[in-house]
């Protein structure tokens, strides 16, 4: 079944709005387990707009122990742009991996003036710059996934394998764009498409942007083999009408129904 890793940033931009400890981004995560979902995905900047390198610390610690305790591993991914320099308070993306041991790093190639990710890498492209960080991370034995736009080629995904990319993150905020308006076919076959390439040459494929309970289905039924799904602002949305716990429960039926399709 396609795991559902939630991502808390929204609990902690909440929090900072205001100062405090309040939502506690530890306390969302503990709630979003229970529920059931399999990891929990974070993405720290530089400004500290919302996830602090604090809060990887104290998530890091919980879920080591809950993992030892439940005898199960619980994946936290830990999101960012490898490039951004690191600054008195941000030790920069490398630094927190090692730190916190993450199980998975999704590069992504965001900017301070980017209100939140709104493009993947060019794989090619970017091939110098990658090859040598993806090395770094895989040293410290996280799985490297690298954030893509839908329309990635083929000829990029070989490269990336090559130089030690191990899976790829798709980009669906043009998806869910389209999804939102009523014609979503030309994405869904762009996804569908990178999904079977990226198998064929032994990449896995995780997914996330703009997911929703309304538009999720559709993209799993068109590519049933994506692994994971990274959902945060959506979801949070959800849970302020329903509730976490039953929204995250709500997200895994969705999960559940399209495997049983598949």
């Amino acid at each position: 079944m396609t795991l559902l890793s939630v991502n808390v940033n929204k609990a902690a931009v909440l929090r900072n709005s205001r100062g405090g400890d309040r939502p506690s981004v530890l306390r969302i995560a503990q709630t979003a387990v229970n529920a059931g979902c399999a990891g929990i995905t974070v993405h720290p900047r530089p400004d500290l707009r919302h996830i602090t390198p604090n809060d990887c610390y104290t998530l890091t610690k919980w879920l080591g122990d809950l993992s030892g305790a439940a005898g199960a591993k619980l994946e936290f991914n830990i999101e960012g742009n490898p490039f951004a320099p690191a600054n008195p308070n941000y030790p920069g993306l490398f630094e927190l991996v090692r730190r916190c041991q993450a199980d998975q790093v999704t590069l992504v190639p965001d900017g301070d003036a980017q209100i939140t990710s709104d493009h993947g890498f060019d794989l090619i492209v970017d091939a110098q710059r990658l090859a040598p960080v993806v090395a770094q991370f895989r040293a410290l034995n996280a799985r490297v996934s690298v954030f893509v736009d839908s329309d990635c080629s083929p000829d990029a995904l070989r490269a990336a394998r090559d130089y030690g990319v191990q899976r790829i993150e798709i980009y669906t905020g043009p998806y869910a764009h389209a999804h939102q308006l009523g014609d979503a076919t030309l994405e869904l076959q762009r996804c569908a498409a990178l999904c079977e390439a990226a198998q064929a040459l032994g990449l896995g494929v995780n997914a996330g942007h703009d997911l929703n309970q309304s538009n999720l289905a559709d993209l799993l039924n068109a590519a049933p083999s994506i692994a994971e799904v990274s959902i945060g602002h959506a979801l949070f949305d959800d849970a302020l009408y329903a509730g976490l716990d039953a929204t995250v429960r709500a997200y895994l039926r969705v999960l559940r129904r399209e495997q049983e399709k598949n």
